[in-house]
């Protein structure tokens, strides 16, 4: 019988491939391991260059050594006395590294230890590099590689001086070792600590992106992790938190927003539809048919203002342009909007008073802020008793144009001041009064689009500024240069009637 071939080598079968950690492959890593090559590579050059410079001072010390012995022997003035020297020259050297010969004419050796004159020599008083014969106290030879220097005698002998450079060759020996013992592990270092930053960023990255994956699924209270060090990911996941919070605001602002809308929609609607109803059921002639269309109609166009109201409101705060900005001069607009509203202050008896007699001019959309002040003098009106007092004026304050319109109407509290600024929002003094409680909501949109503000002070009566600083508040983008809490509004005190 024939056994059946090992599946692992069956035709068609892949080995595994050995996966490397993940670590490896990030930037990262790969940067720790591009720079502690460049270290690597430096440390190198650098003991390289220390090495080289060391060498070349020792080579420069020993050859200056060497030329001042042979200076020294050569003056000595007799030839016993001289080999003398010679040998006191070399019983001095413990280290057994000078080297010193006397030789006759005829290369005969007269003292010294070396055994024979080196036969490239020059004798020209220069120190050169020469391999030589040592003669050692047990009367073998060796050879060496020295400096030597020669020098020929008045006699006709030639007297030559030497010297082993070891110490070069000691300073590459611990050269190496100091780059085989310190770089090494310090490239080993920066691997492992290139790997454990590695690491740590794709963990970190993890968690953020574990806590991105429950914001998406929808749970607006998750925020991105962060420490309170000084490091880029901690300061960009602070910003995306702050982001994070406008945005769970604005979604909850919407959220609530649109159950507003349905609300205030929805009654306008069905009020029309049971009026058609009963209309239908009930009416017995073509006037009370008329009657019944009238007042659906009527209900369908508060339905609609509703609607275009908040359309207005949404082309107003998306707007990131300024195109249509140029100089407004707002003694005239306010002259304007006082020729509009004076026969309906007459009509309630209301006295309208306006001071707009200085000239003065600011940048802005013309069309957006006479709306703005007509919704302010629309509101005055509208919640001033018969009799009472309404006033538009133009002054200067510290550094800003201010628009002033105030009224002797009921006020508002304190305690609603943040309240009416929100959309529909409805005071219970006036929910007998016609409006849809976007009027002040339209105000500030425009307010904060110009880079104005709004302040708006309660008592007897009510006060609304717009405060219009002097300068541009506007940049190349679109938005407001002044600081963010200068524009933004504040707190209201009219009546959200409009």
């Amino acid at each position: 019988m024939s056994e059946a071939p090992d599946s692992s080598f069956a035709p068609g079968y892949k080995v595994p491939r050995m996966r490397s950690p993940q670590f490896i492959q990030s930037t990262t890593f790969r940067w720790a391991l591009t720079v502690a090559g460049i270290l690597a590579i430096f440390v190198t050059l650098l003991f390289g260059f220390i090495y080289w410079k060391t060498d070349k001072y020792l080579v420069a010390r020993s050859d200056s050594m060497i030329a001042g012995n042979l200076n020294i022997i050569a003056a000595v003035p007799e030839e016993d006395r001289r080999l003398h020297a010679i040998d006191q020259h070399l019983k001095e050297d413990p280290r057994s590294v000078q080297y010193a010969g006397l030789f006759d004419a005829n290369g005969a050796r007269l003292g010294g230890n070396l055994e024979r004159l080196p036969p490239d020599l020059k004798l020209d008083d220069s120190v050169q590099r020469v391999a030589v014969e040592k003669v050692l106290p047990d009367g073998n030879e060796e050879n060496r590689v020295i400096r030597a220097i020669a020098r020929l005698m008045p006699n006709g002998n030639v007297l030559v001086i030497g010297r082993e450079v070891d110490e070069a060759n000691k300073i590459s020996h611990v050269v190496g070792l100091a780059v085989t013992l310190g770089l090494l592990p310090g490239f080993c270092l920066c691997l492992l600590a290139g790997a454990w930053l590695s690491v740590r960023a794709q963990n970190r990255v993890e968690e953020i992106n574990q806590r991105v994956q429950r914001i998406i699924a929808g749970d607006l209270r998750e925020r991105l992790p962060y420490r309170s060090v000084d490091e880029p990911l901690s300061k960009l996941a602070i910003i995306v938190n702050g982001m994070l919070d406008k945005m769970e605001t604005m979604i909850h602002a919407l959220a609530g927003v649109g159950n507003d809308i349905a609300h205030d929609v929805r009654t306008p609607l069905t009020r029309a539809r049971l009026t058609l109803e009963r209309g239908r059921t009930n009416a017995t002639s073509l006037d009370q048919l008329q009657d019944v269309v009238d007042r659906s109609i009527a209900g369908i166009d508060q339905a609609l203002t509703i609607v275009t109201a908040l359309l207005r409101l949404a082309e107003i705060e998306n707007s990131r342009r300024s195109a249509g900005f140029g100089e407004v001069a707002l003694d005239d607009m306010l002259e304007e909007i006082g020729d509009i509203y004076e026969p309906i202050a007459e009509n309630k008896n209301i006295a309208l008073r306006i001071e707009a007699s200085r000239h003065m001019t600011v940048r802005g959309d013309r069309d957006l802020l006479v709306e703005a002040v007509a919704n302010l003098v629309d509101n005055a009106i509208k919640f001033t008793p018969e009799g009472g007092k309404v006033g538009i004026e133009l002054t200067r304050g510290e550094g800003a144009v201010v628009v002033r319109v105030t009224d002797t109407g009921c006020g508002i509290s304190a305690s609603e001041r943040d309240a009416v600024q929100r959309r529909f929002y409805r005071s219970d003094k006036i929910r007998n009064t016609p409006g849809v409680g976007l009027g002040l909501n339209l105000v500030t949109a425009i307010v904060k689009l110009h880079g104005f503000r709004l302040k708006i002070f309660s008592g007897p009566g009510c006060r609304v500024e717009i405060i219009c600083p002097d300068g541009p508040t506007w940049t190349q983008s679109g938005l407001a240069s002044t600081p963010i809490e200068n524009v933004m509004p504040s707190p209201a005190a009219v009546p959200s009637g409009t």
